[in-house]
């Protein structure tokens, strides 16, 4: 008889556990979380630079020389970059390479000034500068 009493005294000495197994998971979970809000905004601004390209070369199309396909990519990308939140024009630099018969815009930005590089301290950080490209072809198929 003397062994129930004890598992009975055992079973109901709980109250601290809930404490404990938050002071071992809480720091774990809070990690994850802020991992998943790094990472997601990065993610967003390299979709979102990817899509700046990809507009900045289908409005290059429409110029008859290198030249004017440049400086259409080049204000497709400044009249754009302000369409996305937390994107700034000052962060984007482009490169237009205009090949014999087609023509890359590389969009090259800076995130250090994006608001998840505060936290990348606590995670493992992403790439400071997202380089996207966008291929368009000149002339015939």
């Amino acid at each position: 008889m003397k062994g129930r009493s004890n598992n009975k005294r055992l079973r109901g000495a709980e109250s601290g556990s809930v404490a404990v197994e938050f002071a071992i998971l809480g720091p774990v979970f809070l990690v994850l979380v802020m991992g998943i809000m790094v990472w997601g905004q990065y993610f967003w601004m390299s979709h979102a630079v990817q899509q700046l390209a990809n507009d900045s070369a289908r409005a290059a199309l429409a110029g008859l020389d290198a030249g004017e396909r440049e400086s259409l990519a080049r204000n497709t990308l400044g009249e754009e970059v302000g369409d996305y939140a937390n994107l700034k024009a000052a962060a984007a630099t482009m490169v237009v390479e205009d090949r014999n018969d087609r023509m890359v815009v590389s969009v090259r930005y800076d995130t250090s000034d994006a608001g998840f590089q505060a936290l990348t301290g606590l995670v493992p950080a992403p790439p400071k500068t997202l380089v996207r490209q966008a291929t368009v072809r000149l002339g015939g198929y």
